[in-house]
C-alpha cells in the first residue's frame, strides 16, 4: 500500500530536482492542474495513470521509489543483483558452436549452397500438458483492454 504523505514528500523531491513549481510539473505531464493540487494536499491519492506519466517524462524516477521509497532517485543505470535473488536450479548455458569439417576451405557461399541443399524440418506444436486454455472448467471471464489515455474496455464473452 503506497503511503500519500510519503509519495506527496517524494513527488515534492521530484520538484525540487527539476526545478518545477506545481502547475508547470502538471503541465509537463498531461495532468490537470487541479488534480496536481488535490494530490500534494493528500485530498486524492495518486492514479496509476499519473505515476505512469511521471515514469514517461521523467525517466530518471525509480517506479519503486516514487511509489514505496526502495531504490533511488535520480534512477542509477547499475544493476545490483543480490546472492538471495539468484536461482541456484538454473544453469547458464552457452550457445552451441556449428563444427564445420571443412573450416580452412569454406566460404560464405559454399554455406549458402550447403543451406539451399537442406530440408526445413518440421516441428508439430502441442498444447502443453498444463495449460489450461480451452478447458470447460476454466473459461474467460472476462477481457480488459487499457488504452494509454487512461481509459479501458471490459469485454464480457
Amino acid at each position: 500500500m503506497v503511503n500519500i504523505d510519503d509519495f506527496v514528500k517524494r513527488l515534492e523531491i521530484i520538484l525540487d530536482y527539476y526545478s518545477l513549481n506545481a502547475s508547470s510539473f502538471a503541465d509537463k505531464i498531461g495532468v490537470q492542474r487541479s488534480s496536481m493540487s488535490h494530490l500534494l494536499s493528500g485530498r486524492n491519492k495518486p492514479s496509476l495513470d499519473f505515476v505512469m506519466k511521471i515514469m514517461e517524462v521523467f525517466p530518471e524516477v525509480d517506479l519503486y521509489w516514487i511509489l514505496n521509497g526502495k531504490g533511488s532517485f535520480p534512477k542509477s543505470d547499475e544493476v545490483v543483483i543480490s546472492k538471495k535473488d539468484e536461482n541456484p536450479e538454473i544453469e547458464k548455458h552457452t550457445a552451441p558452436i556449428p563444427s564445420n569439417e571443412n573450416t580452412g576451405q569454406s566460404d560464405l557461399f559454399s554455406e549458402i549452397n550447403q543451406a539451399k541443399n537442406e530440408i526445413p524440418a518440421t516441428r508439430i506444436l502441442s498444447e502443453p500438458e498444463n495449460s489450461n486454455f480451452g478447458t470447460i472448467e476454466n473459461e474467460i471471464e472476462k477481457i480488459v483492454f487499457f488504452y494509454k489515455n487512461g481509459t479501458f474496455k471490459v469485454y464480457h464473452p
